[in-house]
C-alpha cells in the first residue's frame, strides 16, 4: 500500500519569499490569522508557520488561500501581476443580480479594494444582518437608504455617506418603495455565507 502524500510538498528554494506575501495579503483582506485559518481548513499554528517561511504550502493550499483573500496563485508568489485597466467605461458594465440586488463592477477586479453601483429595491434582503472583517463605504445616488449599525439606524438621504468596519453587525435596506442607488466600496473578501449573515434583525434599535 503506497504511504500517504504529505501535507506539504517541498517546493524550489526561491519559494519561501511566499512568507510575508502570504501574511501581507491576509492582512490586505483585513483577515485575523484564526478567521483566515478556519476558512482555509487549517490551525491558526499551521497558517502561522507558513506565513513565517517554517513550512512551505502545497498547491491546494496556495489555491485555497488565493481565493479566500481575493487574489491569485501569481501574486501570493510575488510575481508580477498582469496590468489591470485603470478606468472602467459605463458600457462595459454588466449587471450582476443576487438575492434581489442588482451590482455593477464600479473598479477593475482582483484588487483588495472592490467599488460597485448597487440598485437596492425596496424590502430585498432588509432583514438580513451581516458581519465580517474589512470595511465598508457607501454613498447614496438616489432614494433613501435605512443603515443599521449595532443597535443604531441611521436614515440616509442622497448625497450621504457611511464609512464602518464591518466587524459591526449592520444592515442595509431602502427606506422608500422606488429603492435606492448607491455606490459601495469594500476591502475584498471570501468568507463563508455563515460568517458573513446573522439572520433576522432583532433587538432595540436607536435612531440617529
Amino acid at each position: 500500500m503506497s504511504p500517504a502524500l504529505p501535507e506539504e510538498v517541498p517546493e524550489p528554494p526561491e519559494l519561501p519569499a511566499v512568507a510575508p506575501q502570504l501574511r501581507a495579503l491576509r492582512r490586505r483582506a483585513s483577515l485575523t490569522l484564526e478567521v483566515a485559518a478556519r476558512s482555509a481548513g487549517l490551525s491558526p499554528a499551521h497558517l502561522s508557520r507558513l506565513e513565517t517561511g517554517q513550512r512551505q504550502p502545497s498547491l491546494p493550499m496556495l489555491l485555497a488561500l488565493a481565493r479566500i483573500y481575493g487574489t491569485t496563485v501569481s501574486e501570493l508568489l510575488g510575481e508580477t501581476p498582469a496590468d489591470r485597466e485603470s478606468v472602467v467605461r459605463a458600457r462595459t458594465m454588466e449587471a450582476t443580480e443576487a438575492g434581489g440586488w442588482t451590482y455593477f463592477q464600479a473598479g477593475a477586479p482582483g484588487r483588495g479594494m472592490q467599488a460597485l453601483r448597487v440598485h437596492v429595491p425596496y424590502g430585498s434582503q432588509g432583514d438580513i444582518v451581516r458581519v465580517h472583517p474589512g470595511e465598508e463605504w457607501l454613498y447614496v445616488l438616489e432614494g433613501r437608504l435605512r443603515l443599521r449599525l449595532g443597535d443604531t439606524s441611521y436614515r440616509l438621504d442622497p448625497g450621504d455617506s457611511a464609512h464602518f468596519d464591518s466587524l459591526t453587525p449592520h444592515r442595509i435596506a431602502a427606506a422608500d418603495e422606488s429603492g435606492a442607488e448607491l455606490l459601495f466600496v469594500h476591502t475584498l473578501l471570501q468568507s463563508p455565507t455563515a460568517a458573513l449573515c446573522l439572520g433576522p434583525a432583532a433587538g432595540p434599535i436607536r435612531e440617529a
